[in-house]
């Protein structure tokens, strides 16, 4: 497709995964029938070739490899609390891998450890990043500053705060183009300019000169994007990306970014604490509790199956729409009892053992290990026999 040229969905989008439970992610990630979405569909590159800076990859070549990735972190009184535990995974170019879990459980911590952007007291303390070949963890501060933005960029959950106040927007996506490619600053806003056309539909003057005052919440998302994608990097990681976002700008945002993903090649992190958002968007997903990975597998075997008492559970307490049943809307949603445990105090077994409805013996005891039950899952509980 020629550069500025513009494709328009006129259907909604769908990723219907039944089960019932799963019908509230065609809710949150689909449009109402008729709305319509602009996605752009051309973008100049800088350099000959179009989408990340790995597309043509064969599409499952590993980008990025997490093994034993364990992060603590230290408090006031100089003691070392445990919060990110032997993490362990992979992602294939182009490929598309959530992460899912409760608040606290350690989704944001794994993310910025990946580019060594720890909150002061925070440390890996074990464990390999390798990204494109290259050992992240033991990589100098230089190294990593060319890797950040250019090559892995951070989409943020809170424009509101990401963006500078006082600065225009297109300034500000061209600050990242200068900072790893060094041009002018003329062919700086110029590609600026570009990337916004890859996020918005319209007279994109307007919006690389407008303040971030001036656009709604859901602009200033797109902005955040555009600024992630401006150097073409190979992973994007998006935290919570559309978290302060009403349901329909949620819908527009996913939508942007699943079709970013397919026409650039891009591999992508994506985190949250909702099932739904996932559903349309993740290949296959990681879910963590209490800093742990607890299980992991293609999405939709995952959601149509899970295997872990906690996935189970975060399953079970999706919302229903009336139209799949006549008294979804009447009836009490399913919790998890109990609370996640404090870091500091994690009970001697399964940290999930004092909330789980398939407690064993064992699970005060130890800790489960990594068992394979089928073909490209594992779970990490004695259930299955770990």
């Amino acid at each position: 497709m020629a550069t500025g040229h513009w494709s328009v969905a006129t259907h909604p989008v769908h990723f219907d995964l039944s089960p019932p439970p799963l019908h509230t992610a065609r809710l949150v990630c689909s449009l109402a029938s008729g709305k319509t979405l602009f996605l752009a569909s051309g973008f100049a590159e800088p350099q000959p070739g179009g989408g990340c800076q790995l597309h043509g990859r064969p599409p499952q070549a590993a980008l990025l490899r997490v093994r034993d990735l364990t992060v603590q972190l230290a408090t006031d009184t100089g003691a070392a609390i445990p919060v990110v535990e032997a993490v362990s995974f992979d992602i294939a170019v182009g490929e598309a891998v959530g992460i899912l879990g409760e608040s606290g459980c350690g989704k944001t911590t794994t993310a910025l450890a990946l580019l060594r952007l720890l909150p002061p007291g925070g440390k890996i303390v074990r464990g390999s990043i390798e990204f494109a070949g290259r050992e992240l963890v033991t990589s100098g501060e230089r190294e990593l500053e060319k890797i950040r933005g250019a090559e892995i960029s951070l989409i943020f959950q809170e424009p509101g705060i990401a963006l500078h106040p006082m600065r225009r927007v297109g300034d500000q996506v061209g600050e990242v183009i200068h900072a790893h490619r060094g041009w002018n600053w003329k062919r700086c806003r110029e590609e600026a300019a570009t990337a916004l056309a890859q996020v918005f539909s319209g007279e994109i003057s307007r919006i690389s000169e407008a303040y971030p005052h001036q656009l709604s919440g859901g602009q200033r998302q797109r902005v955040l994007i555009a600024q992630a994608l401006a150097c073409r990097p190979a992973l994007v990681i998006a935290d919570e990306p559309t978290a302060s976002l009403d349901a329909t700008t949620q819908a527009e945002i996913l939508a942007l970014i699943k079709d970013l993903k397919q026409r650039l090649g891009v591999a992508l992190l994506l985190i949250s604490h909702n099932p739904a958002i996932l559903a349309g968007l993740a290949d296959r997903i990681l879910v963590m509790y209490s800093g742990r990975v607890v299980e992991e597998g293609p999405l939709e075997r995952v959601y149509r199956a899970p295997l872990h008492p906690y996935t189970k559970g975060l399953l079970a307490s999706m919302p229903r729409g009336a139209s799949e049943s006549p008294a979804a809307g009447k009836a009490k949603l399913p919790a998890i009892s109990g609370s996640p445990p404090d870091p500091a105090r994690l009970p001697p077994g399964c940290p999930f053992e004092p909330r789980c409805p398939d407690r064993l013996a064992i699970c005060t005891t130890r800790g489960p290990e990594e068992v394979q039950p089928e073909a490209a899952r594992r779970v990490w509980c004695f259930k299955y026999g770990g």
